[in-house]
């Protein structure tokens, strides 16, 4: 592996970017993030504003490695993608499919704050409407107690659901849901993603059988390596999924999802559909419900038309000093 960059190879090339989203998402209009060039490419430095500087380093450390180290060998060219439905109206949702052309999956996001079970029910209902033969999962971003995740899980499971992503927010409360859910007869897997990626050992969700199966996410687990690492020890079937990356943090999402021994289920990242724009010429989108694994190349027209105001700008020079200085020693 090459010597890790100084803070000054990072600047150097440092360019901050604020794309327009077309729908709210995580309570965003706007995506911010960094992006910086490397020998072997570009690489993508985006943890949410939130996130604390320790947190942030794991996802520079996965930013480096996109661009100086680059990715492991590729065993599958073509990635089956889900589209990704977020809490709109159940109206809006043959709009939000419309953007993602002809799949096989969709995610849909429930337990939003603000908003009622109803709401999901009828959101998920929609998308079942629309596609009566996909896989629909559901995301809750631990949004539930155990008690509104069995009974919401148990309503929604009559749509037919592939699984529900961390519905609860700690490892205990998922197996609970798990155990519950398997006693009362509804068939609905559960796959944990915050209690991976925001764990201190992301293992532990494994260990305690609280999970059907693991989402990760290349830049909040520290690179494609590390991703590849943990799910060999979970030893559970794994999702790959983005963090509303732009091109570049998607290719290596597509990386990961390329690189593992096997893909059982459609990954979580056509998510560049949700920005009205890109930063390259070339945006990896689904086509008929996959992405072809290719390079992501940011255009400097792009780059600079979607620059960041000043003050932001500063703000994320500042964050990557801080998280460069962790990293660094």
């Amino acid at each position: 592996m090459l010597p890790f960059p100084t803070l000054n190879e990072l600047l150097a090339t440092a360019k901050v970017v604020s794309l327009p989203m077309r729908v709210k998402f995580r309570g965003i209009t706007e995506r911010e993030t960094l992006l910086f060039r490397g020998p072997v490419g570009w690489g993508e430095f985006c943890p949410f504003p939130e996130y604390g500087d320790a947190e942030a380093s794991r996802w520079l450390a996965a930013a480096v490695e996109a661009a100086w180290q680059g990715f492991p060998p590729q065993l599958r060219e073509n990635i089956p993608v889900n589209a990704t439905v977020p809490a709109v109206p159940a109206a809006r949702v043959p709009e939000v499919l419309e953007r993602f052309g002809r799949v096989g999956a969709v995610k849909v996001k429930v337990a939003e704050r603000g908003q009622e079970l109803a709401d999901d029910v009828a959101r998920v209902t929609a998308v079942r409407d629309a596609l009566p033969e996909a896989a629909i999962r559901v995301d809750a971003n631990a949004g539930w107690d155990v008690t509104q995740a069995v009974e919401a899980l148990g309503r929604l499971s009559a749509v037919g659901l592939e699984y529900a992503e961390q519905p609860v927010q700690h490892i205990e409360g998922l197996a609970e849901v798990r155990r519950q859910l398997a006693r009362q007869g509804t068939p609905v897997l559960i796959a944990a993603d915050e209690s991976v990626r925001k764990e201190d050992d992301p293992l532990k969700v494994a260990r305690a059988g609280a999970a059907d199966l693991i989402v990760v996410k290349v830049a909040p687990l520290g690179g494609v390596r590390r991703a590849l690492d943990i799910v060999a020890q979970a030893g559970l079937p794994a999702v790959v999924s983005s963090a509303l990356d732009t091109s570049v943090g998607i290719r290596a999402g597509l990386a990961l999802a390329a690189a593992l021994p096997e893909l059982p289920f459609a990954c979580g990242l056509g998510t560049v559909r949700l920005f009205a724009s890109d930063i390259t010429g070339d945006p990896l989108v689904p086509d008929d419900g996959a992405i072809r694994l290719r390079e992501a190349v940011a255009d400097e027209g792009l780059l600079e038309r979607y620059a960041a105001p000043a003050e932001r700008r500063d703000w994320w020079l500042d964050r990557l000093r801080r998280v460069h200085a962790i990293l660094d020693t």
